[in-house]
Parts: structure tokens; C-alpha cells; sequence
């Protein structure tokens, strides 16, 4: 009797395990179930050129009709899994149905994290993370329009940069005392902030959003410090959430993601999960540790596909992300974690730059700047765990390529 395989969730991650679980030789019934009413589509680009009216909407899907039906995979789209049961093996769908499975892969992702302030649920506030997101927001998306972002991370300055460019009036406000405060170093940091001010975007930090003010629509956005700041739409980008919720309620282990081990296994058998939902240990980083990022989705469902294959093999790759802001193209390797020195290779001036974070003399992660030969140097350091000092790194005279691997 032919297998049964359920994968809950359409975006990455998912359309990864069809691929991978395929390739290895997996010939029993497949079945994707997706609550947007789209086949799984690439989410980068939403906050970029399909933002932006550059990308027609048909490019952001992962794979063709095609791809699915070639594979066999019944696509069920715009239909929530309600209820996960382990022991008889059962999804319970919204529409009434019940599905069975013998091996199930979660790839639920995240979703936008609110603020629950006042005036959240007013019109012209929106949130960055779905096509429907985006779509809401273009009658609105016009020259001259004031939009306040809130939230002055990767997702918010990638808005700003396409908002600025497509003529709006644009502030950022930023509750932490810098931008990208969270994830780089102060050079990095100022470097991006002084590439948005130059730009036009109005920059302002340390500025706890209070509430959003408005009758039926937005009208300004306030501030713990009693300033407003009057906006045409309000655009929300502070960063998301792991769903987690079928996963937990089913009794599976959950910790800021859904837990599975280097495999993509959870505590159950037969059932792995991957992508922007799951926790996982990584050698290379040290500890366990929550990932957002394409490459982490596509590499992660290899591996758990794998697993649902029978010949399981581990996820070790080094984390890596990118963002487009303007004409800068930054590439980053490893996890900025308990650094204590950072090194800075080229000219921050000429906007083609490295920052190499180190920890005790060797290299843990990289931001570079539109230096892609620095991140692949980089990602090659980071993997062969060479041990360099930061004056060698920041020494242009110094070729960091030959220097790979030496103890």
C-alpha cells in the first residue's frame, strides 16, 4: 500500500521536501497544504521589486503547475491545517476534511509580528510579509504619500529604499538606538543609515512607537515621547514570529520554533520540519538557534527530506543572508554572536567594504558590502575556522584567500 506524505505549509521549505523527498526515490502519495490561496512563492523580492511594480506577480512562484503535477503532489491551497494528531495520524483541515499521513513534514514558517498597539487595526496600517501584504498597499503606494515604517531592520530599510525611490515621503522610526541594531556593528550601521539620509529617508532612532492615530484610517503615528508624525499609510516591519501552534497543541517539543535535531527530525517519528519554524543545534554557531533566511529553508529541507527518505544526512551548513538596498548589495555569512572585535577591510567611503566579526582571534561572521570576494573569502574562513587577527584582515596588502586554513 502506497505511503502517505503530508507537508503543511507553502513556501520554501515545503516545495524543498517535494524536490528532495522525490529525488530520493520516495514514490508514495504526496499531498502540500497551503493556507494562502497561492502556489508557494519567493517572499525577498515582496519587500523589493514586487514592492517596487518591477516584478510581475507570476515570477514570484517557486516552481510551475508543472513542477507539482509532474511530481504527483496534490496541491491543496487556501486551506489551514486545524489540528495535528500523532497518534492515529491525522490532519483535520478547516474545510471538515481529515487527512491521513505516514510521515509528515511541517514547514509552517512564520508571520509578521504586531505591535498590539492602539490603532493597529486601523486602515492604511500594513505589515510586510505576504503577497496580499503588498497588494494592499499599492492603491496607496504613490508619489508624494507620506508612509511612516516602523521598524528599522533589514525588511525596513529594504521598504524605505524602494518607497524613496518610487517618490513618497519616507520616515523611519526606530525604537533601538541605531539601525540594524540587532544584527550589525556600529560602522555597518552607521554606514546604512547615512546611505538612507542621503537618499531623502527621514531617520529617526530611539523613537518607541506609542500608538497609531487615526478615525477609520491612519493619520499619524506617535510616539512614547508624546511626538507625531502624520502619514498617508503606515508600513510595520519589526520582525516575525515561528508558527508553532499546530506543532505544540500536537505535544511536539517547541522553544522559539519547533525543535528538531541536525536532521530535521522532531521527537516524533516520521515527522521532521523545516525552515523559518524550527530550532535547531548548529556546529557552527555553538548553540541551538532559530534561522530566517532562503538559504537556511532550502538546506534544512534537503536534510529533512532526506530523513523521511531513510538516508538521513545532517544540516551543517554556515548561515548565510543577503539584502538589496538601493544599488548595495549586502552579503552576510555566519551570526554576528559574542563578538568582541570587528575588523573593517576597504573603504566605507566607496561603499565597497568588508566587516569581519571575530571572536578571540578568529573570524565568526561577515557583512559585506558590495564585496562579494570578501564574502566568499569569508564564508571559506568562517568554514575552515582559521584563526586571523584583525589587523591582518583590515591590511588590503594582506590575501586573505591564501590564508584559508592556517592554524
Amino acid at each position: 500500500m502506497s505511503e502517505n506524505l503530508v507537508i503543511v505549509g507553502g513556501g520554501q521549505a515545503a516545495v524543498q521536501v517535494v524536490h528532495s523527498v522525490r529525488q530520493h526515490g520516495f514514490d508514495g502519495n504526496i499531498t502540500l497544504v497551503g493556507e494562502e490561496p497561492h502556489p508557494p512563492y519567493q517572499r525577498p523580492p515582496l519587500s523589493k521589486k514586487y514592492l517596487a511594480g518591477e516584478l510581475p506577480r507570476e515570477r514570484l512562484f517557486l516552481r510551475p503547475e508543472s513542477f507539482y503535477e509532474s511530481r504527483g503532489v496534490e496541491l491543496l491551497l487556501g486551506t489551514k491545517v486545524e489540528e495535528l494528531e500523532l497518534g492515529p495520524r491525522r490532519v483535520r483541515l478547516n474545510d471538515g476534511r481529515a487527512l491521513s499521513w505516514d510521515r509528515l513534514a511541517l514547514a509552517t514558517g512564520s508571520r509578521a509580528r504586531r505591535t498590539g498597539l492602539p490603532g493597529d487595526d486601523l486602515k492604511g496600517v500594513h505589515y510586510v510579509r505576504t503577497i496580499g501584504d503588498i497588494d494592499a498597499v499599492a492603491d496607496r503606494f504613490q508619489p508624494d504619500a507620506k508612509v511612516v515604517i516602523v521598524g528599522a531592520g533589514y525588511i525596513g530599510l529594504e521598504t524605505a529604499a524602494v518607497a524613496i525611490g518610487c517618490g513618497l515621503d519616507v520616515t523611519v522610526l526606530e525604537a533601538f538606538d541605531r539601525v540594524l541594531g540587532r544584527v550589525v556593528c556600529e560602522e555597518v550601521a552607521g554606514f546604512f543609515h547615512s546611505v538612507h539620509t542621503q537618499a531623502g529617508v527621514r531617520i529617526v532612532c530611539g523613537a518607541q512607537v506609542s500608538a497609531f492615530i487615526g478615525a477609520d484610517r491612519v493619520e499619524a503615528v506617535e510616539t512614547a515621547a508624546g511626538e507625531r508624525f502624520p502619514c498617508d499609510l503606515v508600513m510595520v516591519g519589526i520582525g516575525v514570529l515561528p508558527n508553532v501552534e499546530l506543532a505544540r497543541s500536537a505535544g511536539l517539543e517547541c522553544d522559539n520554533g519547533i525543535r528538531v535535531d541536525s536532521y530535521g527530525r522532531t521527537g516524533e517519528p516520521g515527522v521532521v520540519a523545516a525552515g523559518d519554524c524550527t530550532n535547531h543545534p548548529h556546529p557552527f554557531v555553538g548553540r541551538s538557534v532559530r534561522l530566517e533566511s532562503v538559504n537556511n529553508a532550502i538546506e534544512q529541507a534537503k536534510a529533512a527530506a532526506s530523513s523521511l527518505a531513510g538516508t538521513a544526512r545532517p544540516f551543517e551548513d554556515i548561515p548565510w543572508f543577503w539584502s538589496d538596498q538601493y544599488d548595495i548589495k549586502l552579503q552576510i555569512a555566519g551570526l554576528a554572536l559574542d563578538y568582541n572585535e570587528v575588523a573593517i577591510r576597504g573603504d566605507i567611503g566607496e561603499r565597497r567594504f568588508a566587516a569581519y566579526y571575530l571572536r578571540d582571534g578568529r573570524p565568526i561572521a561577515i557583512d559585506a558590502v558590495n564585496s562579494p570576494q570578501d564574502f566568499m573569502n569569508g564564508k571559506k574562513l568562517l568554514a575552515s575556522r582559521t584563526k586571523l587577527s584583525a589587523d591582518e584582515i583590515a591590511d588590503s596588502a594582506v590575501d586573505l584567500s591564501s590564508r584559508i586554513g592556517a592554524p
